[in-house]
């Protein structure tokens, strides 16, 4: 009998040394949701303790006069937006914008989305970040985008228009910040190198239609999917949280592309003026009307197809970040965007 019970002892002992003491399950339970989760998959009434991209970050004051922190939490599959009650000038002086936040919180559903309450909220530095988990397109990405646009324009017949593209292409400081650039802040290709991925879409667009209508000028469309928002290098800053630079804000990307166009056609003292002058149209009147923000409505056939063809990515775009980003699995429609003035059929799941 005493062998059995050295033996229980023995086992008790290891119980005890195996499992936490009483007070440690609540904490064992968190570490389980440790694994960080992207944005476009979190789901109302979840316990949240991941670090994020801080972005649109404002001090408010409600009904009350209370202040309280509003902001935008995202990562590479998107975007939500967040609170944080009870703040204060002190606290919200902590952030800025394009910092890693390690956030605490609860989600839940308002309004047919899913926003996050934070409690409490941190800034950590970019070394202890996977900074993967926050690019959309991977550096290799870029840089084999990079690469085709280059071999397209060097294909092309047209010596003035291959001469052009190569005073952008070959100019380092340009490219750097093409590639870096996103293409919007909010509306469509929101992220670092979203500006390239647009236009290599555009001129793949374009050789299809093309194509298709062989009365349309290839290369000098080409040349405008290249240039149209060259200006958005200089009207946005993408540091690492996209905004609106005080150029831009002042003088927008139409108005720096044709000055950055004008510098370049400088270089070229040769470039045909009638080209130049159908080329500048092509930036002028990329946006369609003027209640669109263009100088000039589409008055050429090329004009018109790359207004069309922008808009198109553009919107196609824009609609498949918002489905994708949509988290909320009660219901089959996103919510009303104003941006795009509609919600959007998300589809029936086969139902």
């Amino acid at each position: 009998m005493s062998g059995t019970a050295d033996m229980e002892d023995a086992i008790a002992v290891s119980v005890k040394m195996t499992f936490p003491p009483k007070h440690e399950p609540h904490n064992f339970r968190e570490q389980q949701i440790m694994p960080r989760q992207p944005v476009n998959k979190l789901h109302a009434e979840q316990t949240i303790d991941q670090v994020f991209l801080l972005g649109g970050k404002q001090l408010r004051s409600n009904r009350q006069g209370n202040l309280y922190l509003q902001f935008r939490l995202s990562d590479r599959s998107g975007s939500l937006e967040a609170r944080m009650w009870n703040a204060s000038e002190a606290k919200a002086a902590q952030f800025a914008d394009g910092d890693y936040v390690q956030v605490k919180g609860t989600t839940q559903l308002f309004q047919g989305a899913i926003q996050l309450i934070a409690k409490s909220m941190e800034k950590v530095s970019s070394e202890s970040v996977n900074e993967s988990d926050f690019r959309v397109l991977p550096a290799e990405v870029i840089d084999g985008l990079r690469t085709n646009l280059s071999k397209r324009f060097d294909r092309l017949e047209d010596a003035d228009l291959r001469e052009l593209a190569r005073t952008y292409l070959e100019d380092t400081s340009f490219m750097d910040r093409f590639t870096r650039a996103p293409a919007g802040i909010k509306n469509h290709h929101a992220y670092h190198g979203g500006l390239l991925q647009h236009v290599a879409t555009l001129c793949d667009l374009i050789d299809r239609v093309a194509d298709t209508y062989p009365q349309l000028d290839r290369e000098l469309m080409l040349l405008g999917a290249l240039l149209h928002d060259s200006g958005k290098v200089d009207e946005l800053g993408y540091d690492r949280d996209l905004h609106y630079t005080d150029q831009g804000q002042l003088l927008g990307h139409i108005v720096i592309g044709l000055s950055l166009l004008d510098k370049k056609l400088s270089e070229l003292s040769l470039f045909p003026k009638t080209r130049a002058m159908e080329l500048k149209h092509l930036l002028v009147s990329h946006h369609g009307s003027l209640d669109a923000g263009s100088p000039q409505v589409p008055m050429t056939r090329e004009a018109l197809v790359l207004h069309r063809l922008d808009e198109l990515d553009a919107r196609l775009h824009q609609f498949d970040q918002v489905i994708r980003g949509d988290n909320n699995p009660d219901s089959c429609w996103t919510p009303f965007y104003p941006n795009l003035g509609r919600k959007l059929f998300k589809g029936s799941g086969g139902q």
